[in-house]
C-alpha cells in the first residue's frame, strides 16, 4: 500500500515552497522519520520525512518545482521489503569494496552511467539544462568547480572541443572566434537565485524604501562585561551546562532598555502605533543558506542561563539547517552580531514590520582617555539602525546610551538600574 509524503505546515504566513533537493531518489528504501527531500520556503529551509518505512516508488515534484502545503511530494511503498533490501545490499557493498580497482577498470571511462556523476554530484540547473539539450553525458565531462563538480564552462567547453583530430588548419578555418564577452561567459556559471535568497533580497530592499531608516552609533567599554565573564564562566556553565557568551547579556540590557523606550519596541501599522508590552528578541544566525533570525519568545521572563541556552539552542539548529518556521516568527526586536566575522562597525538595516536593531562588532583594544589618562581598553562599536518615522533621535541616542551603561557596569542588570 503507497503512503503520500505530502508538504507539511510551512509556518506563518508561508503557503508554499520550493523543492531545493531530493536526498532519496526512486526505488531507494527508508526507514520511518528518515529525510527523503528539502524544501526550501521565504524563511527557512526544512527536510521532509518518510512517514513509513518502505520502498520510495514516486517522486511526484521535481528539483526547482514550487509545491503548496498539503501537496503530495512522493510515495513509499509500505513494508518488509526496505529491511530486506536493505540487508541484501550489504554482502554487495562489501564485495564492491573488496576490489574497488578491477570494477574501475572494468568499465570503460566512455560508458559510465550518466547517473553516477550526477548522485555524486547533483547537476545545478543551468548545467542541468545545458547536457539535457544537447544530449550529452556529464560523467564524460571533467569538472572543474568545487569536488569536481561540473560548471557551466565545462560543459561549454566539452562542446567546443574536437571529437576526432583534426588538421591544424582545419581547426582554425572552423573554430569561430569568440568576442571577449563570449569568453569571459563560458568562465561564469549563471544559477538561480534560492527561494530563501530572494525573499532575504526583497525584505532587506523593502526595509529600505518603506521605512525611514537611520543608524545612530556609541562605543561600550568592555572591561566589566569581560572580566565577569572571566570570573564566573567555568562556574556559569558548570552550573547551568551551557556556554556563557556575551550575547545573553546584550539580551538582557536590550529589554531593560526597551521598557524604558517603548517606541523602539512599536511598529507602525497603516496610521497606528502598536506598543508591545512584550519582548520577543530575534538574534540574527548566518547560515550557508542565508541569514536566518530566530526569536527568543518572553526574552523578559528568562534569566540569563535561559537566554544563553536558546541562543546555543538556536545557533547548533541552525547549522545543521532544522530552524523552524515558527522560531522565526513573532520578533519585536533584533540583535545582530557582525563582530563574529571581524567587523569594526556597520549599519545593519531593519527586519521589517520591527523599527530598530542592534548592531553589535568586533571587541577590539584601543587607547581611550579614562580620568584624563590615556589607557587601553576593549572596546566595541555599537549601532543602532531605527524608523525615523516612529523613533525620535533623542529616543534612539538615549536608548543607545542606556545599553552602553548596562553592559559598561553589568552590576545594573542584576539590581534593574
Amino acid at each position: 500500500m503507497a503512503t503520500d509524503i505530502i508538504v507539511p505546515t510551512l509556518g506563518e504566513s508561508v503557503s508554499d515552497a520550493t523543492i531545493a533537493r531530493w536526498i532519496k531518489k526512486a526505488g531507494d528504501t527508508v526507514a520511518a522519520d528518515e529525510p527523503v527531500v528539502e524544501l526550501e520556503t521565504d524563511k527557512v529551509t526544512l527536510e521532509v520525512p518518510s512517514p513509513v518505512a518502505g520502498k520510495l516508488s514516486e517522486l511526484v515534484v521535481a528539483e526547482g518545482d514550487t509545491v503548496e502545503v498539503g501537496a503530495v511530494l512522493a510515495r513509499v511503498e509500505a513494508g518488509k521489503g526496505a529491511r530486506a533490501a536493505a540487508d541484501k545490499a550489504e554482502p554487495a557493498k562489501a564485495e564492491q569494496a573488496k576490489a574497488p580497482e578491477a570494477k574501475a577498470e572494468a568499465i570503460p571511462a566512455d560508458k559510465v552511467p550518466t547517473a553516477s556523476k550526477a548522485d555524486a554530484h547533483p547537476l545545478s540547473p543551468a548545467v542541468r539544462r545545458l547536457v539535457e539539450e544537447n544530449n550529452l553525458n556529464p560523467a564524460s565531462i571533467v569538472g572543474t568547480g568545487v569536488d569536481g563538480r561540473l560548471t557551466k564552462a565545462d560543459v561549454l567547453a566539452a562542446m567546443k572541443a574536437p571529437t576526432a583530430p583534426t588538421a591544424p588548419a582545419q581547426v582554425a578555418s572552423q573554430t569561430p572566434r569568440q568576442t571577449p564577452r563570449e569568453i569571459d561567459a563560458a568562465r561564469e556559471e549563471r544559477v538561480p537565485m534560492s527561494k530563501l535568497r530572494r525573499v532575504i533580497a526583497g525584505r532587506l530592499k523593502e526595509a529600505q524604501n518603506n521605512a525611514a531608516m537611520l543608524t545612530t552609533f556609541n562605543e561600550v567599554d568592555m572591561t566589566e562585561l569581560m572580566a565577569l565573564r572571566a570570573s564566573y564562566r567555568t562556574e556559569f556553565e558548570n552550573t547551568h551546562q551551557v556556554r556563557l557568551g556575551f550575547m545573553g547579556m546584550f539580551v538582557q540590557a536590550s529589554v531593560m532598555a526597551l521598557r524604558e523606550f517603548p517606541a523602539v519596541n512599536a511598529e507602525i501599522d497603516g496610521n497606528d502605533i502598536i506598543y508591545k508590552n512584550y519582548y520577543n528578541i530575534g538574534v540574527a544566525v548566518g547560515t550557508p543558506q542565508g541569514l536566518v533570525v530566530p526569536v527568543i519568545k518572553g526574552a523578559e521572563a528568562m534569566n540569563l542561563a535561559e537566554v544563553e541556552r536558546t541562543i546555543g539552542d538556536f545557533g547548533m539548529r541552525a547549522r545543521d539547517g532544522k530552524i523552524a518556521p515558527d522560531d522565526m516568527a513573532g520578533g519585536t526586536f533584533t540583535i545582530s552580531n557582525g563582530g563574529v566575522y571581524g567587523s569594526l562597525m556597520s549599519t545593519p538595516i531593519l527586519n521589517p514590520p520591527q523599527s530598530g536593531i542592534l548592531g553589535m562588532h568586533k571587541i577590539e583594544k584601543r587607547a581611550v582617555v579614562v580620568d584624563d589618562a590615556i589607557v587601553i581598553r576593549p572596546m566595541m562599536y555599537l549601532a543602532l539602525s531605527y524608523d525615523h518615522r516612529i523613533i525620535d533621535g533623542r529616543e534612539a541616542v538615549s536608548f543607545l546610551a542606556r545599553v552602553k551603561d548596562l553592559v559598561e557596569d553589568p552590576r545594573r542588570l542584576l539590581i534593574g538600574v
